[in-house]
């Protein structure tokens, strides 16, 4: 199927692996030209960006002048058609909500919501002078599946919900269409890693992280699948929806989480 993203230009944000270097590969293979933001880079990025589609750039998107920054770097490739809004961060809050300081929420507001934000506004202008363009933002099932160990991320992506809600119906009619992806837990190092959110829940439950692993998958009844949904998974759905392929598709939020989510 031809997505219809062939020279296309993205930004994706939190690009260095995991979902973001998903969609990195997903949209060179459909022929797009990207700007990919990370902190640190990758070895992965490296080598993507030696087939010439591909502008690697280090940034802290924490900081309020990141984004604006990494999407100017479009101009490079002419123009900006694709805002990939990935980057985020979850910590787990074993303490509860009384521990959390006002820095600490803070700190995942800014990461979590303020980065997207602060990225559509540097790249909506943008969209406009090429005649419309597409933003599609990862958010998370904890946008409306609160959980107390992670109170601060759920209420962060809650506000990134509304907010792609609202621009979705503010720019509609000048053609940019707005749409978010609420994945359930991933196969990346965010969960999975060793400092990752499975491991995190073990020191706390005092059990091995095969054993908080499992107690994810087993986590709201179980998913369906019973498995971790992988990132490419997630890639898949964004360039879809990235695509003219879905072009009467804004304001809408995907499920993707194996069937964790049980209710209607």
């Amino acid at each position: 199927m031809d997505l219809g993203l062939r020279d296309k230009v993205a930004v994706v944000t939190g690009a260095s692996k995991g979902i973001g270097l998903a969609v990195v590969r997903g949209l060179i293979d459909e022929g797009a030209y990207v700007v990919a933001g990370s902190r640190s880079g990758s070895n992965d990025l490296d080598e993507l960006a030696e087939g010439g589609r591909l502008r690697s750039v280090l940034v802290d998107l924490s900081d309020p002048a990141g984004p604006a920054e990494l999407v100017a770097t479009s101009s490079e490739f002419g123009g900006l058609d694709v805002l990939v809004n990935n980057v985020g961060a979850v910590t787990i809050r074993p303490d509860g909500f009384l521990s959390i300081t006002d820095e600490q929420w803070a700190a995942t507001f800014n990461l979590s919501f303020m980065a997207a934000l602060r990225s559509a506004r540097a790249a909506i202008p943008l969209m406009l002078a090429r005649g419309g363009g597409n933003i599609v933002t990862i958010g998370s099932v904890n946008a409306f599946l609160p959980d107390p160990p992670v109170i601060d991320y759920s209420a962060a992506k809650g506000a990134l919900w509304n907010l792609n809600k609202s621009l979705s119906k503010e720019y509609g009619a000048q053609n940019i269409r707005v749409n978010s992806i609420s994945p359930g837990p991933v196969a990346t190092d965010l969960w999975l890693g060793k400092d990752g959110v499975a491991a995190t829940a073990a020191k706390a439950m005092g059990v091995d992280f095969e054993t908080a692993k499992a107690r994810v998958v087993e986590s709201q009844g179980g998913f369906s699948t019973g498995r971790f949904t992988q990132p490419g998974e997630v890639a898949d759905l964004v360039l879809l929806l990235a695509s003219s392929r879905a072009g009467n598709v804004t304001g809408a939020d995907f499920l993707i989480d194996g069937g964790l989510i049980k209710t209607l």
